[in-house]
């Protein structure tokens, strides 16, 4: 139980990482322009907003589930 614990508590580390360096890249993406490896993650994002809503309730339901990861 304690190993299943530490491996959780790595994920969870792992995945605030990973939505803080997301968040990061956007600020750069946005301030910066044209900048290596962080260029295309607005774009990225704005093309998964569009494409949710392109879906209908069933971009509705994938937004629900993704929102769900988050949390």
């Amino acid at each position: 139980m304690k190993m299943l614990q530490g491996f959780s508590s790595s994920i969870s580390s792992l995945t605030n990482v990973v939505i803080s360096l997301l968040g990061l890249g956007i600020v750069v993406s946005l301030l910066g322009g044209n900048v290596p490896f962080v260029s295309g993650i607005a774009d990225n994002i704005v093309g998964l907003v569009q494409s949710l809503g392109d879906a209908g309730i069933v971009g509705l339901i994938a937004a629900i589930i993704i929102l769900g990861f988050y949390k």
